[in-house]
């Protein structure tokens, strides 16, 4: 007795595989979308703060378009961009070679250090899906085993680096408007200005760090990889919920 062929199986389509793509990237997704909204919104509250400080001092406002190339609204976001890279720059490179016991956050104790290949999967260790380099010898592997802290530490400069020009540009413009003389580059890299600028944010992501390594051993959340399992002992190390 012959049975009717099964049905083909149908094609997710453009709208499935756009519900995909939008699931399995949700938490950059929603961080990126997140950081677009508070850099629209700290634009305006800046934009209003500017022009109130303008006509504090008898001079003219100025338009939204014209504050977003200001050197104002440039440092004010180039400064917290450099120390929040700062962060997982430091953070990166130290937990390879410090541990904190019990946190979900380190490595176990014993554990420092880069790891072995076959631990990291690298060079004859790698496998058949690994990335290229990994596989790879010289300095196309060393390079690609420190690519992350690399490029973050390269984030890190050049959003400094940002910063200092911006800085002394803005910070110029407020000698112009009391009449005082403008400083040079160098001479603003020294200056309490642009370390009361850098300190403050950096100060403040150190203490997030110590404060997330420390309290993720004794306090959970479950569900979250950033947490240990709720059951779990306090003592357990680089073990993720």
């Amino acid at each position: 007795m012959s049975h009717p062929a099964a049905a083909p199986a149908k094609s997710p389509g453009i709208r499935g595989g756009v519900r995909r793509f939008l699931r399995h990237n949700a938490l950059g997704l929603t961080f990126l979308i997140a950081f677009l909204l508070a850099l629209a919104v700290q634009a305006i509250a800046g934009h209003a703060e500017f022009n109130n400080h303008l006509t504090a001092d008898g001079l003219p406002t100025v338009g939204f378009a014209d504050y977003l190339t200001s050197s104002d609204f440039a440092v004010d976001v180039s400064e917290n961009w450099q120390s929040e890279y700062l962060q997982f720059f430091l953070y990166i490179f130290a937990t390879v070679w410090l541990v904190q016991r019990g946190s979900p956050e380190s490595k176990e104790p014993g554990k420092e250090g880069p790891e072995s290949n076959h631990d990291q999967l690298v060079g004859p260790h790698a496998r058949a899906d690994s990335p290229r380099w990994a596989a790879a010898e010289g300095w196309r592997q060393a390079v690609y085993a420190r690519s992350l802290g690399l490029v973050m530490g390269a984030l890190f400069l050049m959003s400094w680096f940002a910063q200092s020009v911006a800085g002394v540009a803005s910070y110029n413009e407020q000698q112009l408007r009391g009449f005082q003389n403008p400083i040079s580059w160098a001479d603003y890299l020294g200056a309490a200005e642009f370390w009361g600028r850098t300190l403050q944010n950096w100060q403040s992501e150190l203490l997030a760090i110590a404060s997330m390594a420390v309290l993720s051993v004794y306090l959970r959340q479950r569900g979250s990889p950033e947490s240990k399992p709720v059951g779990a002992p306090h003592t357990a190390t680089g073990v993720e919920g």
